[in-house]
Order: C-alpha cells, then structure tokens, then sequence
C-alpha cells in the first residue's frame, strides 16, 4: 500500500513550486494563472447579464452562484458570486467581450482583477499626533503648544511618513470642538513645521471643511475625514479646490458615537464596501482625483470586536474600490487592555499591524511609528 504524504501550499510564489516539481520552465508564466483563485462578489445584475455571466462560467469549468429566481425570472436583478482559477476568469473575461448586455464593460474589469503581477506595497505609517484634551489614549499629553511640537519631532525621528494632527477627539460619545478652536491649536503647529522647513506630509483629522481649507493653504497635503465627507457638506467641494490633495474616507456608523447602542450589520463587509465606493464616487463627482483618495474602513467606529477582526481579516476586499486603503487599530477597545500602560497596548497594536504589513495593507494610523518601522524592516 502507498502511503500518500499531501501538503496545502500556501505560498505566493507558486512559479517557484511549479519549478520546484519539475514543471516546463517557459511555460510556467502561462500556467501560473491556473493556481491562484478568485471567489469575485459582483452586485445587482440584471436577470440577463447573470445569466450570461453564469452560463459563461460554466463553460470554462468555473462556477457562478446567482439568485435562485434568476432562472424563472421572478426578479430584475441578482448579485453574483463568480469563483475560478485566474485562468478560467481570464477566459471568462474574454468570452464577455462577445457579449451584449455592457458584459463587454464587465470582461474588462475581470481581467484587471486576474492581474498577478501586482507587487505589494510598502506600508506608509502614519504616526497620531492629538492635540486634544479628551483622546482615547493620550488626550491631554499633547494639548499644550511646546507638548505637541516635541511629540511632532519624535514621531518623525521614529520614522513616520505621514503624520495626522487632529484638534477635536472623535471617540465615542466626544463632544464636537468649533472649527476656531481647533485652528487655535492646528495652525500654530503648521507654522512651526513651515518655519523649520520639514517636508514630511501632513494630515489634518478634522469633520470641518472650514478647518480643512485653512490647513491646506497653511501646507497640510491630506485631510483625514472620520465621518466620509458626511459632516461637512461642503468638505468635498473644499478639498477638489487644491490639486494633489488627498483625502482620507472614513466608513462609520453615525456621529457621535454611543457606546451603549449595540451596531447591528446584515452584511458587514458589503455594507462597507457600498458605502465607501458611493463616496469615492461622490468625491470623484466633486472632482477630487481617484488616485489623491485613500480609505479607511473605519476600525472602532461603530463596530463591535466581532466586527473589528472581520474587518482585519478580510480588508483586502476593499482594495477592488481602486483606493490605498488605511487602517487604524492603534490602542483601540479592540485590543481588551483598557487599563494597560500605553506601551503594552502598542505591543499588542503590532501584533495585529504585522499581519496586516504582511499582507500590504498601504496605510496604517499609529501612535508608536518605531515599533512599526522594526518591524517592516524584519518583514521586508
């Protein structure tokens, strides 16, 4: 009897496990394409495209889950789960070229998503500079001008790319600071970075698009809006004024937050997902260019645990939105050390960051951008 020894390979590196067996050299970048697979979530087709979509699938040997009622045409519209290798969603794509029904449109977004030659982004860190009272973790240390000037220089020696001030404490159940009052103590600190010449970029956490046009013609080059352009409605058509400015969007489920509301999801990462590409489309509307738009899922902002690690584990998702995607974990309840020194629950942050570093997530909001820095260098 054969006693069969079976191992799930799990790297990424499959032309080097193909070569590794012996496989036809020349021939492995083709063949590559038929070991890597995708499970592609596509929204509300009409009952003809899903049925082409469907009946296409099938015919390579992949698979196509649509509504039930699809076939009876009970309903007008299906979303669809479309599974394959990348070679069959390759051939897919290419079928739908044929196609009536705008399934050309659709074959062409396909083959973008079967593209495996993408390589993975170094991870920006971007180090959290509150200069507020009443911060979940340090509101207060940092309030007074001498304070701030002394954390902004640390966070860059630590190895910051990006740092974002924010003068108003979104956690939950904050109370709203008036655009003057966060000027008061935003612009003072973009004076000082602009007198001494420091060229890292700077983001501004701010709701106000008030505040948000002050800083940027004071020098600050992304806004970080924690309520998704929903605050302010002005915020959009603010931001689209300055070319090269980024914005930040943010999923949250209402402003401000109260804890004792338990936050209730039919789907949480579609609702996500719709909700920050409907506003990257309004962005865009406003004209704000796709690629100055980052988001931002919104880890804590109305979310339980449950929800935080469901996110962490399947972020990567959001990337089809066409946006970097940032996320902020940063000693937040998440964690489950309410009463630990600040050092510890940064201990705790990277054990969860690393995962993400690891599988390239763009941006990451931290409060110790050092720990952060050891450990991409450990992971490159």
């Amino acid at each position: 009897m054969h006693d069969f020894l079976i191992k799930e390979i799990k790297t990424t590196q499959m032309e080097d496990e193909l070569l590794a067996v012996g496989f036809d050299g020349p021939y492995v970048p083709k063949a590559v394409g038929k070991f890597f697979y995708k499970n592609l979530k596509i929204f509300n087709l009409s009952v003809a495209q899903a049925n082409i979509l469907k009946q296409t699938a099938l015919s390579v040997g992949a698979d196509c889950a649509t509504h039930k009622d699809v076939i009876t045409g009970k309903i007008e519209n299906s979303s669809c789960i479309l599974g394959g290798s990348y070679s069959q969603i390759r051939k897919i794509a290419e079928k739908l070229q044929f196609q009536p029904f705008q399934m050309k449109d659709l074959g062409k977004i396909l083959l973008k998503e079967c593209d495996i030659s993408v390589e993975k982004p170094e991870t920006k860190i971007v180090g959290v500079l509150n200069i507020t009272r009443d911060s979940f973790s340090d509101g207060g240390m940092f309030y007074e001008f001498e304070e701030s000037i002394e954390q902004l220089n640390k966070l860059i020696d630590d190895g910051a790319d990006v740092i974002d001030i924010g003068a108003e404490s979104t956690k939950p159940g904050f109370t709203p600071v008036s655009p003057d009052a966060q000027l008061e103590k935003l612009l003072p600190v973009l004076e000082y970075i602009n007198d001494n010449d420091i060229s890292i970029p700077i983001s501004i956490d701010t709701r106000s698009s008030i505040v948000a046009k002050e800083c940027i013609e004071s020098g600050a080059s992304i806004i970080n809006d924690v309520s998704g352009l929903t605050s302010d409605a002005d915020m959009a058509e603010v931001v689209a004024r300055y070319p090269d400015v980024k914005v930040i969007i943010q999923h949250t489920l209402g402003l401000p937050y109260d804890i004792s509301v338990k936050p209730h999801y039919d789907n949480l990462m579609d609702e996500i997902f719709l909700y920050l590409a409907e506003k990257v489309n309004y962005a865009v509307s406003k004209g704000i260019s796709r690629e100055d738009i980052i988001i931002d899922p919104g880890i804590g902002f109305g979310k339980l645990k449950s929800h935080n690690l469901e996110i962490i584990n399947r972020w990567q998702e959001l990337k089809a939105i066409g946006c970097p995607v940032m996320i902020g974990l940063s000693r937040k309840s998440l964690l489950e050390c309410p009463d630990a020194e600040n050092d510890e629950k940064d201990i705790y942050t990277l054990a969860l960051d690393s995962i993400l570093i690891n599988q390239g997530i763009d941006y990451l909001r931290v409060h110790n951008p050092a720990l952060h820095r050891k450990i991409i260098s450990i992971l490159k």
